[in-house]
């Protein structure tokens, strides 16, 4: 299989994994003015993705995966916009971290388990400094959603964010080391 095809192939894989994880693996909190917002761990596999991919290869196919999750989902079909944009950051920023911190050529792993932890938290950290603040924006102009009802989604939604974001650290990490030796033989390469 030719290098080009296999890469989109796997974009493809991960973006389907993507959108399975967010889509049954979720519990929904609903908030004011018909929003909602999820617990979840697809932001993990989003990372992991970054890592095993590369980081625009798995930002691409975290924004595509979750993405269409939201398309699907009335109470998240407003945010896909939101939703392209920041899980292509988490994926990137992690995968790029990973890259300048030597992931792929971590000598030991436990060398490994602390790139992936740190360049976890660059990706989610930025995640959660960002969705709540550009949440709150897109609410309250471009929804029209009043001050008051936008501020009370802000702070469900960056304490939810941030919660998400421990969890998936965590999470992202033991995917990882679970499946970069056997990935790496199946990508024909290393790409981490």
């Amino acid at each position: 299989m030719k290098k080009n095809t296999r890469t989109m192939a796997f974009i493809a894989i991960f973006a389907a994994i993507n959108y399975v994880v967010f889509s049954y693996l979720k519990i929904d909190i609903p908030l004011a003015a018909g929003s909602s917002v999820a617990i979840h761990v697809a932001n993990a596999v989003v990372v992991v993705s970054a890592f095993l991919l590369g980081p625009v290869e798995g930002g691409i196919a975290g924004a595509i995966g979750l993405s269409i999750a939201d398309l699907l989902d009335p109470r998240y079909v407003a945010s896909a916009p939101k939703t392209f944009f920041l899980k292509f950051c988490i994926g990137y920023i992690s995968g790029k971290a990973g890259q300048k911190l030597g992931l792929a050529k971590a000598e030991n792993s436990r060398q490994a388990v602390k790139i992936a932890a740190i360049s976890a938290i660059a990706g989610l950290g930025f995640n959660v400094i960002f969705d709540p603040i550009i949440g709150y924006l897109f609410k309250r102009f471009i929804l029209q959603i009043n001050a008051e009802a936008a501020a009370i989604i802000l702070t469900w939604t960056g304490g939810v964010t941030a919660f998400n974001a421990v969890i998936c650290v965590f999470v992202s990490v033991v995917l990882y080391m679970a499946l970069r030796k056997p990935f790496a033989n199946l990508y024909g390469r290393n790409r981490r």
